[in-house]
């Protein structure tokens, strides 16, 4: 990968102007690889250059450009090239309450679900553009407008109100999971162990691992990462300064948290911060 290359990448993070629990970005990646993480909004990638490959829950796609890449809340997903010359994207984050609301103009009482991961129509890619370039350009109801106007398609053509997938077999894995979740957020700002999570389900260490690879497909470690990153997130954007988000969701300092932050949003807390 040249040098020049690795110059061109280049984010930019912003909030809708209409619809503030709607987060926009902007960005082309190279070398940038992101880990895996979770979101507890939606994330509608419209790729605009090159490819990127995805890996969503147990599976992994490769979005060229001219497609839109949708991942639902709390799925964990990472991304990185699909191409030589990296990718390039235009991002949606809404929250789960702004597509229950276009949900329930469409008649539904619930928020949908995208089952299909990756999204091949060029009405709807010209809607959801036209929508993400409408959110910078000063005119608050023009932007509100081409939203609505993107998400209803979206909503519309391909929501799924059937349910969430399957639950997992082993039910005593997905119960222990969710007391394993209650103790790491009751102690992030302490050292988490297995052996804490193990007294807590009634199990060994090593159940406690295979129940998180069992049901998430991944590591204690790496859930706990996600959940200190989560509330690190809320805390800037409640007003905290980087420093106290840091050290209250449990990072070793500020660097820390900046450095994973990096690794899981492809921008800067400091960016993040500065969208409001």
């Amino acid at each position: 990968m040249s040098r020049n290359l690795e110059a061109a990448e280049t984010t930019e993070f912003w909030r809708h102007p209409r619809f503030r629990d709607l987060g926009m970005l902007k960005a082309r990646f190279t070398r940038h690889r992101y880990e895996l993480h979770t979101h507890p909004t939606y994330v509608i990638a419209l790729i605009t250059q090159g490819s990127e490959r995805v890996r969503i829950g147990n599976r992994v796609v490769v979005a060229p450009s001219g497609t839109l890449l949708i991942v639902n809340p709390e799925v964990w997903h990472d991304g990185e090239a699909g191409a030589e010359e990296g990718w390039a994207y235009r991002t949606f984050y809404p929250s789960v309450p702004l597509l229950s609301a276009v949900a329930a103009e469409l008649g539904q009482d619930r928020p949908p679900l995208f089952s299909q991961a990756i999204i091949e129509n060029s009405d709807l890619v010209r809607a959801m553009a036209l929508a993400h370039r409408g959110s910078t350009l000063g005119d608050v109801t023009s932007a509100e407008t081409s939203m609505l106007v993107a998400l209803r398609k979206l909503v519309l053509r391909y929501g799924d109100w059937g349910g969430r997938p399957e639950a997992v077999e082993n039910s005593g894995s997905q119960h222990r999971l969710s007391i394993y979740e209650e103790v790491i957020e009751d102690n992030l700002t302490f050292e988490l162990d297995l052996q804490r999570l193990a007294e807590a389900g009634g199990v060994t260490r090593f159940q406690v691992i295979r129940d998180f690879k069992r049901v998430l497909g991944l590591t204690p470690a790496a859930f706990i990462r996600d959940r200190r990153l989560r509330r690190a997130n809320l805390l800037i954007q409640q007003g905290s300064s980087l420093a106290d988000a840091a050290f209250a969701a449990g990072f070793s300092d500020q660097s820390h948290l900046s450095r994973t932050f990096r690794a899981a949003h492809g921008m800067t807390p400091g960016m993040f911060r500065r969208a409001g």
